[in-house]
């Protein structure tokens, strides 16, 4: 009788936990789509850059831009449907909030979903995607503390000001103890390997310049103001420890990116500057442009120096999921020449137009949501500058799956376009219904609980630190070295289904 009864008793357990088992296999299974998605790229990475001998190329720019646009949809798709599962589940058994961490947007799932993101922030140079997905920034490097909001020498910039971090030759992951507002005097000269990190504390970069990536590679901007910036110049101006030179007068960008590659800008906001918010010139590629809120413009983006600059053809570029607010002109963006993917973004409105171009750029518009402006002759989304029907009538333009409000319009060109795209989409992009999710949280991120103002060490006279008190200092992380992208290796599967099965199998006690 008792072995009977424990037969009964276990097979009881076993129908319980049916639910349990189901939910756990969806949850390795989206995991598991996540990683083939990755994987996929990374082959093609590898196989391409041996390939890259026969291929004629700016340095950074990628062989087969269909392929990584597909990729980054992959990714999108397997993000939300890893959070249409978990709703599901929630919703079904009544799971408690950490279920509802993921929001789909695959960059913010990467690492905001870990409630220690603090000790480990360089793990946010794993999470880029698109054509910036390479953007290593500081990661494996030192950190250093802006301590000095000041601005005050361009040539000589004190040890802890934001300037003299980003001039180093090497490596550095920035961070703010507190809020700054920092007043730049001339423009701001970054040098390669460097992430500007504001997550924590609420900075803003006004003044002179503002922001110059001249002929650098690898480097983040997250989370961070950018706004009121304006010319400055015909001064000296420092851009490494060992070199300053003269610089004629800026053109007021918020941020300028000038012959560089591995460039991620993502969760700004930018606003009121003087020329553009964004360029993106004179040979750069390799740049990804998402979770950002622009807004108070006139000429938001600029992607391409002129129609004539030829280097610019290899240009490639991902603007995602960013929000284009309020009071915004024209240029979302304004591209010449390149391969330009404009994914599941939220154009609230435009004056003018919001894509425009010249110099037959490739122009992929998949997934996003553009609201016309009551203007009834503004309502055409996009604009061919300068340039006759019969020129323009064979250039690459196409939208797919984009919601077009109030009267919008897209007008697509390209011989046969339809068919040399359907190959390329064999994953179909989700649609712009979800943009709402996706784009819930463009622009800088909130600051509550991140309880920075406690960073303690020895300083070793660079304005970084090399150790930290475990008790106190808590955004200090110790770089493992992986190269694995979007944390989805074997072992973090493995990790998250045994979680997701005791968390289970303790709401069905």
């Amino acid at each position: 009788m008792r072995s009977s009864s424990n037969v009964i008793t276990f097979l009881k357990i076993i129908m319980r936990s049916r639910s349990c088992i189901v939910f756990v296999l969806l949850i390795s299974l989206g995991s598991f789509s996540y990683m083939a998605a990755e994987s996929s790229l990374l082959l093609l990475h590898d196989d391409d850059g041996r390939r890259l001998n026969n291929f004629t190329a700016i340095p950074g720019q990628h062989p087969s831009p269909e392929l990584v646009a597909h990729h980054l949809h992959r990714i999108v798709n397997a993000s939300l449907s890893r959070r249409e599962t978990l709703s599901s589940y929630t919703t079904t058994t009544g799971a408690r909030d950490h279920y509802a961490c993921p929001t789909g947007n695959p960059i913010d799932d990467c690492w905001r979903c870990d409630p220690n993101w603090r000790l480990n922030r360089q793990r946010l140079a794993d999470c880029a995607i698109g054509f910036g997905q390479y953007a290593l920034g500081g990661k494996g490097g030192r950190y250093y503390v802006v301590t000095d909001s000041s601005d005050r020498d361009a040539v000589n910039p004190k040890p802890g000001t934001l300037r003299y971090a980003v001039i180093q030759t090497e490596p550095l992951w920035i961070v703010f103890p507190s809020n700054m507002l920092i007043h730049l005097s001339q423009e701001l000269i970054f040098n390669s390997f460097k992430t500007l990190d504001g997550r924590g504390a609420n900075v803003h970069i006004t003044g002179g310049g503002c922001i110059t990536l001249q002929y650098v590679s690898n480097v983040i901007i997250h989370n961070v103001h950018v706004h009121h910036c304006y010319q400055s110049g015909e001064t000296n101006v420092r851009s490494s420890p060992t070199h300053y030179g003269w610089r004629t007068k800026s053109d007021g960008d918020g941020i300028s990116v000038f012959g560089s590659r591995d460039i991620w800008i993502d969760h700004c906001a930018l606003w009121h500057c003087k020329d553009g918010l964004i360029d993106v010139v004179m040979g750069s590629t390799g740049v990804t442009i998402s979770n950002n809120h622009f807004a108070h413009h006139n000429e938001v983006i600029l992607l391409g120096h002129s129609d004539d600059y030829m280097p610019d053809s290899g240009m490639q570029v991902t603007i995602a999921f960013n929000h284009f607010g309020e009071r915004l002109i024209q240029r979302m963006p304004r591209c010449r020449r390149g391969y330009i993917h404009v994914v599941n973004n939220d154009f609230t409105r435009w004056e003018m137009y919001a894509i425009g171009g010249s110099g037959n750029p490739t122009i992929n518009s998949q997934g996003n949501r553009y609201m016309a402006p009551f203007d009834r002759n503004a309502k055409e989304i996009t604009k061919r500058v300068d340039t006759s029907e019969e020129k323009w009538r064979d250039w690459n333009w196409r939208s797919e799956g984009d919601i077009m409000g109030n009267g919008a319009y897209f007008v697509a060109s390209g011989e046969g376009v339809e068919v040399k795209y359907e190959k390329a989409y064999s994953v179909e992009p989700k649609s712009a219904a979800y943009i709402d999710q996706l784009t819930l949280n463009a622009g800088v991120l909130g600051t509550r609980g991140n309880n920075l103002g406690k960073w303690t060490a020895e300083n070793n006279g660079l304005g970084a630190y090399d150790d930290a008190n475990s008790g106190v200092f808590e955004d200090y992380d110790d770089y493992s070295g992986s190269q694995r992208r979007y944390c989805s290796d074997n072992f973090t599967l493995v990790i998250i289904s045994l979680t997701a099965l005791i968390v289970c199998f303790s709401f069905q006690v």
